[in-house]
């Protein structure tokens, strides 16, 4: 059962998204809280997997809120929601610790799906978000050029994985197309954040794509 936490300042939408939930086998909504400060109140007393995360929240915002979870070594999955399909606010709180974004207009399907991805510790955007962070990359890259020189040589099956990570394949999805186990593709993922330099999976799409480490 994945516990959850609904963390937004909006009432109606918070109890939309408990309704929701709680028709669904497998997730149960063990609370909500409507500021920032409420949520580590709820946590010193509380399990919680999931975190359902409004971006803007009273008292201490979502990235706020990262900040204090990533600093107190908070094994909780944040799942950020918001309105707000804007590359400062997407890039900001996942470079502090969110492993998702997703919109709220996304529809219960799509919601569900995200939350069991982030719960199995992979990342998880919407295609909306994911074409916003990729556009911002791709107006960036031809002032990183000169970082390509920097960049070092990855093998064909790292490229084959760093691929796959860029289309959003989970890892499963990643061993299945590759006719590898999950100990390896992890071992691959390990591999190309040491070797690009980066912290999570936003961060190797955003140095591939500057890179054009892709492109044959």
């Amino acid at each position: 059962m994945i516990k959850i936490l609904i963390a937004d300042d909006h009432t109606m939408f918070a109890d939309g998204i408990e309704s929701i939930l709680g028709t669904e086998d497998g997730v149960q909504v063990v609370g909500k809280c409507y500021d920032g400060g409420a949520i580590f109140d709820f946590l010193a007393k509380n399990e919680v997997d999931v975190l359902l995360l409004d971006v803007n929240l009273p008292v201490m915002n979502g990235i706020e809120v990262c900040k204090r979870l990533f600093k107190e070594n908070k094994t909780i999955k944040v799942l950020a929601l918001s309105m707000y399909n804007e590359e400062s606010f997407i890039t900001e709180i996942l470079n502090n610790g969110a492993q998702g974004y997703i919109l709220k207009n996304t529809g219960r399907t799509e919601l569900l799906k995200a939350i069991h991805t982030v719960h199995q510790g992979e990342s998880y955007f919407s295609s909306a978000v994911t074409q916003t962070i990729m556009a911002g990359l791709l107006k960036q890259q031809k002032k990183e050029d000169k970082k390509t020189k920097n960049i070092p040589k990855i093998s064909r099956r790292e490229k084959e994985v760093l691929r796959l990570i860029v289309q959003e394949h989970t890892t499963q999805e990643i061993a299945n197309e590759l006719f590898i186990s999950l100990k390896t593709v992890e071992s691959h993922r390990s591999n190309l954040l040491a070797k690009l330099n980066a912290r999570n999976t936003a961060g190797l799409v955003r140095v591939t794509l500057e890179n054009n480490l892709l492109e044959d």
